[in-house]
């Protein structure tokens, strides 16, 4: 079947994919299972204070699929962060979320999500019911100091576009998820398992480190397979399937800081993956720091500066992991393709390049085909938006997954007598990494992103059958 797609009827529950509106049909053929990055986390990885659960509430029409879920906070103590899409056409949820947390001066406490719907170019009655998902999840939160919970939930969506929500099964929904609530494993896994669209696993991860003496724990869910090239700010934001991510950590940290700290981790995980060079009107990473692990003040970036960059650095760290997921997960993707762009004058410009060939579809068509067709990376370099690529000071090689010695391919603007064999072997791998230098600076970045397959093509021609 290689070089072929074939349609399996399967249980979208089972594998972890998503059920494609009215169909069980998920596309397999040319790419590899990646179940096998889905692993369990043992109960005591999960941040202290936060309870999680999951349901089939009837957005998705295949029974059974989970579709809803909220996570919240029981902790007194909690801060809240975002970044959003820069897409012109911000969803409901976007929107929504953007208020709630200018109301709650940073201080919401709970999540709640759907998916099969993104509620997205729907105008005034999308903004409704989003506050309506809002209220129904401030009810499930427990009263602080005797007050009664208000504008402390943020909203996320997914799903198709321009479609209403069927907003009274999602309200009665999320009442009925109280009694099912769970602080472990199992409770994150549906959680992560209700944000799924067109993805094949749950994206789901949980570490602890040390901050200021104390251990403190951070879990988080993302989604996303196709639809993807975020580029998110913190709010409000300039203008500028949807990447959706949630962090949670017990850690203590202020609402200005662990902003500053998730804009600085974005800009490095999330704001650094490509599969289709799409950016989504949903795309939203939420943080939230509930102070359950114990810590005595809130971390602070002025305050405390060492402590701040220890928990910005463990939390990019942990976003990168997260962010890699989703390119790995990428519609019908072979190739785990890193692009390192090294030798700028700035991160701006190393990003930018890195981000041209990342999306460059003649480069992602050979990467699939196995073709060392470098001409392509070297013409993206070139019309990439910088002005300092000096072309005699550039220098393109393969870097394989096995930790041999790297290809050269060009060096200094010179082209060299490539071994094919060898660069077939290199391409025939699942991972690699295309490394640029250019030469004329100290500065570097990343990039992640995948090959463009025949499935790609069959999973977005028929994304609402």
């Amino acid at each position: 079947m290689s070089g072929l797609v074939r349609k399996l009827h399967v249980s979208p529950v089972l594998v972890g994919a998503r059920a494609l509106s009215s169909s069980s049909i998920v596309y397999a053929g040319n790419a590899p299972s990646k179940a096998h990055y889905f692993v369990e986390i043992p109960d005591s990885s999960f941040p202290k204070g936060f309870q999680a659960t999951a349901s089939h509430c009837g957005v998705k029409k295949k029974a059974g699929v989970l579709d809803l879920s909220v996570i919240l906070s029981t902790s007194p103590r909690n801060s809240s962060a975002a970044c959003f899409t820069r897409n012109v056409f911000k969803a409901a949820p976007v929107q929504v979320s953007t208020d709630v947390l200018r109301l709650s001066g940073g201080r919401a406490r709970a999540l709640v999500i759907n998916s099969g719907c993104a509620n997205a170019v729907t105008g005034t009655q999308g903004l409704q019911d989003a506050w309506s998902m809002v209220r129904a999840t401030d009810a499930l939160l427990p009263e602080i100091e005797g007050k009664k919970p208000e504008n402390e939930t943020l909203v996320l969506s997914t799903g198709v576009i321009g479609q209403l929500l069927p907003i009274q099964k999602i309200t009665n929904g999320i009442a009925d998820l109280k009694a099912s609530m769970g602080t472990g494993f199992k409770a994150w896994e549906l959680a992560a398992r209700a944000f799924m669209t067109t993805d094949t696993f749950p994206k789901l991860r949980a570490r602890t480190f040390k901050l200021n003496g104390v251990d403190v724990r951070i879990a988080g869910i993302d989604k996303g397979a196709g639809m993807i090239h975020p580029n998110m700010g913190p709010p409000p934001g300039p203008p500028h399937a949807t990447l959706l991510g949630f962090i949670a950590t017990d850690a203590a940290v202020s609402p200005g800081s662990l902003q500053s700290a998730l804009t600085y981790a974005v800009d490095r995980s999330f704001n650094s993956i490509s599969v289709d060079g799409d950016m989504s009107t949903n795309d939203t990473i939420i943080a939230m720091a509930n102070g359950a692990s114990g810590m005595e003040k809130e971390i602070d970036e002025k305050a405390d500066p060492e402590a701040y960059e220890v928990f910005r650095d463990e939390l990019t760290s942990f976003a990168t992991e997260l962010a890699q997921l989703v390119v790995r997960d990428g519609e019908g993707a072979t190739k785990f393709v890193t692009v390192s762009v090294e030798g700028a004058p700035t991160y701006e410009d190393a990003h930018r390049i890195a981000s041209t060939i990342s999306t460059s579809a003649l480069v992602k068509c050979a990467l699939f085909g196995e073709d060392a067709n470098w001409g392509r990376i070297l013409c993206a370099v070139g019309y990439a938006p910088v002005s300092c690529v000096d072309p005699t000071k550039v220098s393109v090689s393969f870097v394989p997954s096995d930790g041999s010695s790297d290809l050269a391919l060009l060096v200094n603007g010179e082209p060299q007598a490539v071994d094919e064999a060898r660069a077939s072997q290199i391409l025939e791998k699942e991972d690699l990494e295309i490394r640029v230098t250019l030469g004329v600076g100290n500065e570097g970045a990343k990039y992640y992103t995948c090959d463009f397959s025949h499935e790609y093509v069959t999973i977005n021609g028929s994304y609402r059958s």
